[in-house]
């Protein structure tokens, strides 16, 4: 049975959804204040969150934005008597899933719900980590790991790394890497892919850095890898 996290200031909503809800089969916990809605859906057990945006103590839009500044991936429904286009893109922005303004009917926020479960339940768990051999890429902290010892990249090294990772044993040319990682405007004749994977190649090891003469770069595993 899903479980529904309501953040409603308001009790005469908040009991409105959560008998809804409740008939419709789902758990439901409700809470009247923004610390309270942080600490509840920071605790983890709900599969989606009802939150307004008027909440006391601490906005429902901070609440949203500490959520996902702390890795939350809960999805959330921000259901509010705010209707403007700068609140709708504002929630949108700080991480919402789908945006309810009030009054709403029942059976359309039920219908949003149901369709942000599913979304969340079809969506691919993120591979955090990429490995090849004793290197690792780790997504979350977009740093790189040689023989266990961790080295910072630059956003571009980085994004120039994980072309690397997704594919590795693979020969990329220095096009397919400058679309990928520069875009398609830059100007072709350009040597920036070179001093990159020169700039990796001091951080990950030159010898993992593999040059196909006339056709471009892989990453190789070592002997002892």
């Amino acid at each position: 049975m899903p479980s529904i996290l309501i953040a409603e200031d308001e009790q005469r909503i908040a009991s409105f959804v959560e008998k809804g809800l409740a008939a419709a089969g789902f758990g439901v916990t409700t809470v009247a204040d923004g610390p309270a809605a942080l600490e509840a859906a920071l605790g983890g057990g709900f599969d989606l969150l009802l939150l307004d945006l008027g909440l006391p103590e601490v906005d429902g839009l901070d609440v949203l934005r500490r959520l996902r500044e702390q890795g939350s991936k809960i999805p959330v429904i921000i259901l509010t008597a705010r209707d403007s286009a700068t609140d709708t893109v504002a929630g949108f922005e700080g991480g919402a899933n789908d945006y309810v303004a009030k009054p709403f009917r029942f059976d359309e926020l039920l219908a949003r719900i149901r369709a942000r479960l599913l979304d969340a339940r079809a969506a691919p768990e993120p591979l955090p980590i990429l490995r090849h051999g004793t290197l690792e890429l780790d997504l979350r902290t977009r740093r790189v790991s040689v023989n266990g010892k961790g080295v910072d990249l630059s956003a571009r090294e980085f994004a120039l790394a994980e072309e690397f990772f997704r594919h590795p044993e693979q020969v990329l040319s220095r096009e397919q890497l400058l679309s990928r990682v520069w875009g398609f405007d830059f100007d072709p004749g350009s040597n920036v892919v070179d001093v990159y994977v020169r700039y990796l190649r001091r951080k990950i090891g030159a010898e993992r850095l593999e040059t196909i003469r006339g056709m471009g770069y892989r990453l190789r595993a070592m002997a002892d890898d």
